[in-house]
């Protein structure tokens, strides 16, 4: 008979937040698998859990997994843990998980703390729809793309972000997005928690050439909605300026601001219209 996998959600800060579940669970698998054993260690080591610890991370993902797989197949239990908050977010757990729906071994969840949720709590900002970015790439290519992605996303975004790296993140994020309100959340749960509800513009440049500590995640509110636009033709509406005595060029713009449509276009029409009318006079 097959094993399971059980996801169990660790405390993100404060080793107090194990649920009973989470700890019961544990205790009584054949096996965890943890992304860093030695913090996992640490957790264990207060609740004086002696379960046996295998590294399950990016780098051994490849051969861990069927090795896992294999045991699970066998008839043993598994505890799926990340260094903080629920596995398979952000997290090679997730392939994990995905090996065992192929292979037909059961998975179970031990919800627990969550620093996206947790962050969107404590942010203050409108929280009713929002989009988990996870951490921006240092590859410079796939960061461009990602900034650009989301430069018009109407939802309230959560990213993580190293300490080392926050000072250019912030940067990069006040260019392409403008001056937003932002949440810079830093430590949750832990002694030193901090919330600074700001604008990211006036974070740009503030921790540069700092050494920061802690682990931060970043809240941002949601591009404004576009403008509302008018559903009349764009060219008949800069006709309609036109005759209210407006130039071809600002009647053009103005359509094309009222409209969304492009004030060059707009502005070919009516000039061309203008040639054929002076060409059969």
């Amino acid at each position: 008979m097959a094993g399971e996998l059980f996801i169990v959600g660790t405390p993100i800060g404060n080793l107090g937040d194990l649920s009973p579940r989470a700890l019961e669970t544990l205790q009584n698998v054949d096996f965890i698998a943890a992304e860093d054993t030695r913090v996992t260690l640490k957790l264990l080591n207060r609740f004086g859990v002696r379960t046996k610890l295998i590294s399950y991370h990016e780098h051994n993902r490849a051969e861990r997994g069927p090795d896992i797989i294999d045991r699970l197949l066998a008839g043993e239990t598994c505890a799926l843990v990340t260094d903080a908050g629920m596995p398979a977010i952000s997290d090679p757990g997730q392939d994990l998980v995905r090996l065992c729906r192929e292979s037909g071994v059961a998975v179970s969840t031990v919800p627990g703390p969550s620093a996206v949720v947790t962050a969107l709590a404590y942010s203050g900002l409108n929280v009713s729809r929002f989009s988990f970015e996870g951490f921006l790439s240092v590859n410079k290519p796939s960061r461009r793309k990602h900034l650009e992605e989301i430069r018009t996303e109407r939802k309230t975004m959560v990213f993580y972000e190293a300490p080392h790296k926050l000072a250019a993140t912030l940067r990069d994020l006040y260019e392409t997005l403008g001056d937003r309100r932002i949440a810079l959340i830093k430590e949750l749960t832990k002694i030193h928690e901090s919330c600074e509800l700001t604008t990211l513009g006036e974070l740009r440049g503030k921790y540069d050439g700092q050494k920061l500590k802690g682990e931060y995640v970043i809240v941002i509110e949601a591009a404004d909605p576009p403008a509302e636009t008018s559903e009349e033709d764009p060219v008949d509406l800069a006709r309609r300026f036109l005759a209210e005595g407006l130039g071809v060029s600002e009647a053009a713009k103005r359509a094309a601001k009222e409209t969304g449509a492009k004030k060059g276009e707009i502005y070919r029409a009516l000039t061309a219209e203008a040639e054929e009318i002076k060409e059969n006079t």
